[in-house]
């Protein structure tokens, strides 16, 4: 989870340099959080979506973390089985943290 919480930072570093003031941040990171809950398949799954949702699900940070608490809760999976999605979860965290450092940066 916390390897989790490091990855998906930059959501909130992004809304906070491309919003205004704290109330367009706020509405911002609700909508956000909305539509990650609701794309991750944590309430519908993926299978049943349309073809876009499933797209959108796959570049949705959200839906490695359902996976994963899924796969060691039900299934009792250990380290070597969750390395894929530590490797996702890295690349999210590899390409999105710069562009939001540097979104930072040239806002300050």
């Amino acid at each position: 989870m916390a390897f989790y919480l490091i990855a998906v930072l930059w959501v909130g570093l992004m809304i906070s340099t491309y919003s205004h003031n704290q109330q367009q941040a706020m509405s911002l990171a609700f909508f956000f959080i909305m539509i990650f809950l609701l794309m991750s398949g944590l309430f519908n799954p993926i299978e049943s979506m349309p073809s876009w949702a499933k797209w959108i699900a796959e570049v949705n940070p959200v839906t490695y973390f359902i996976e994963v608490m899924r796969m060691v809760v039900k299934k009792g999976s250990g380290l070597a089985d969750l390395e894929n999605h530590f490797l996702i979860m890295f690349g999210f965290a590899i390409f999105f943290y710069p562009w939001a450092i540097w979104n930072y940066r040239k806002t300050s």
